[in-house]
């Protein structure tokens, strides 16, 4: 089912009913820039934080040995404190790098979670490897002292004890990955909410910045003072001859100007809003052009409660008029299509003028509005968008659109207040 109106919008767009398809999955890019590490400060953060629990484990240990009456020596408890945490320092950046790279998220957790278990696993074999090259890589029990896994100071040779290795990894491995592998992970994943959240501050910042600079240049294209002129002109003449179209032509002007400055602020719109808007300006450019303009919509009914930028739809038709159909002699058409396919909201503004000559894309670098509809698009869905102007197989011109398709979310009832 469509909706067809032969000269402009009528009260069938809005009596066509709510849409009854929902949207499942819908995916928007969220544009966000990348998170970037910086391999000298995480080094340094790492050796820095290493270095500092070291001393302070150094100092606990220490003050511990002498309440207990202990005749370890400090210098004996920082060896062997520093050979415990400091080994974990070369292994630290890597574990966030990995981390920041494979992010555990809503939605895609599976992967992650596993690729992380397999991760600590290897990151708790690496620490006893490194810890390993110190004197106090593992417990000699034979010899009851620390000793070095891979050196054996009595033959001054190289050595692999597996078994020593299997013993310690089986011994570690459960508090390497809980107590600090883990913790990595935590850290560099709350690093990295605090970037996305900063962006995505940013980014509606620049959103809002955006809209206003559209606001400000559809009310400069509209409320400039020859478009007021000409209105004004055309009411004025029409008093003479129809007072009845005079006065709808001010009414809508009137309309024109309210819709434009009551919006809340709000950055999307439901199609049907923008639709309303749109019938306000293209009643003027009637009145304008009298019979020379014919404004057809088809509108699939399951459109109307899409979401859309606000004042989407008026610049297209606009440049439409501007550069179609004012050029020609005879009635000039223009035709608005919208389709709801696979997830997308498609639309078409087309017109029947000259068309152009050259590329497209001379239109979005030339046309502001042209240019912010761009921009705004691609802020607000990112590469989910497409936007294209070009010749239509039927003569003229005509802007291609395509966005995510979502509804709006229904407006909430107030609750009502019961007095006693």
């Amino acid at each position: 089912m469509t909706i067809r109106a032969a000269e402009g919008p009528t009260t069938e767009m809005a009596e066509s009913g709510k849409c009854l398809s929902s949207v499942a999955g819908l995916k928007v890019d969220s544009g966000l820039a990348p998170y970037t590490i910086r391999w000298t400060n995480i080094w340094a953060t790492s050796l820095g934080t290493w270095i500092f629990l070291s001393l302070a484990a150094t100092l606990t240990i220490y003050q511990m040995y002498r309440v207990n009456g202990g005749l370890t020596s400090m210098g004996a408890v920082a060896a062997m404190e520093f050979s415990q945490l400091f080994s974990y320092a070369p292994l630290t950046p890597f574990a966030y790098w990995l981390a920041i790279r494979h992010p555990i998220q809503r939605g895609h957790w599976v992967a992650p979670s596993v690729l992380h278990i397999a991760s600590g696993l290897i990151f708790a074999f690496g620490h006893i490897v490194v810890r390993g090259f110190t004197p106090y890589g593992y417990w000699d029990g034979t010899h009851r002292q620390w000793s070095y896994t891979f050196w054996d100071v009595r033959s001054h040779s190289v050595r692999f004890p597996w078994l020593v290795l299997k013993s310690v990894y089986l011994a570690n491995v459960f508090d390497d990955i809980t107590s600090t592998y883990l913790p990595i992970v935590l850290i560099a994943h709350a690093l990295l909410y605090y970037h996305n959240s900063q962006q995505k501050e940013f980014r509606a910042t620049e959103l809002s910045g955006q809209l206003a600079r559209a606001r400000l240049q559809v009310l400069k294209n509209q409320i400039q003072p020859h478009f007021l002129f000409n209105t004004l002109h055309s009411i004025s003449a029409l008093m003479l001859t129809n007072v009845a179209a005079a006065d709808r032509m001010m009414t809508c002007l009137s309309d024109l100007l309210r819709m434009s400055l009551e919006d809340k602020g709000d950055q999307l719109t439901t199609l049907n809003r923008d639709l309303e808007f749109l019938q306000a300006y293209v009643e003027i450019e009637r009145a304008r052009f009298e019979d020379k303009l014919c404004v057809k919509f088809d509108i699939e009914p399951e459109c109307l409660d899409a979401q859309v930028p606000h004042m989407f739809l008026q610049p297209l038709v606009e440049n439409a008029v501007r550069h179609g159909t004012s050029k020609r002699s005879q009635a000039g058409q223009i035709h608005v299509i919208a389709k709801h396919r696979d997830q997308k909201l498609e639309i078409w503004v087309q017109d029947n003028g000259p068309g152009f000559v050259g590329r497209g894309e001379d239109f979005f670098a030339n046309g502001l509005g042209l240019k912010v509809t761009r921009e705004r698009l691609k802020a607000l869905y990112g590469s989910g968008q497409d936007c294209k102007i070009r010749n239509a197989e039927t003569g003229g011109a005509e802007v291609y659109l395509l966005l995510p398709f979502c509804l709006a979310p229904k407006p909430q009832e107030p609750e009502t207040e019961y007095k006693y």
